[in-house]
């Protein structure tokens, strides 16, 4: 029944405006990948553009709460990819997002699909460390993190 009601919710997403916002995430990957010096940036764009397309049963999780080992993305590098990101690119994202989920928001049927673009507003401001799981692994990498963040100040 839930796999049912995703399906049906991505389908609806993907007409009423999930394209054109997966688009426009794939618009910056491309500008990203032309400059050769934003390649990681561009490839963390397709990431969430895919997310983007088809967002009901999927979300986004740290990398290093995913693996439970630190990499390039979630560590230093990270964090200044994600400030210039958020610079260039980010918050124009985030801004497309903002206005999809107030025209979602104008009926009931839409507030699902207006939480859904705010949700992909934040994660638009810095996608770089992250990835894209399955709900339910996402739900399991958090809770096995918490459990050793838990067991480590023991």
């Amino acid at each position: 029944m839930n796999s049912t009601l995703g399906c049906l919710g991505n389908a609806l997403w993907f007409i009423l405006g999930g394209f054109v916002m997966g688009l426009v995430w794939w618009m910056f990957g491309v500008l990203c990948f032309i400059s050769i010096i934003g390649i990681p940036w561009g490839r963390a764009c397709f990431v969430m553009g895919n997310f983007t397309f088809f967002p009901f049963g999927k979300m986004p999780v740290s990398r290093e709460v995913l693996t439970g080992q630190p990499d390039v993305g979630t560590g230093v590098l990270g964090t200044v990819g994600n400030i210039l990101w958020l610079i260039f690119a980010g918050i124009w994202i985030a801004l497309g997002h903002l206005v999809s989920a107030a025209a979602c928001a104008v009926t009931i049927i839409g507030i699902p699909f207006a939480w859904q673009h705010v949700k992909l507003a934040a994660l638009a401001l810095c996608p770089i460390g992250k990835t894209v799981v399955p709900a339910a692994v996402a739900q399991a990498a958090e809770e096995a993190a918490t459990l050793h963040g838990y067991q480590k100040q023991k």
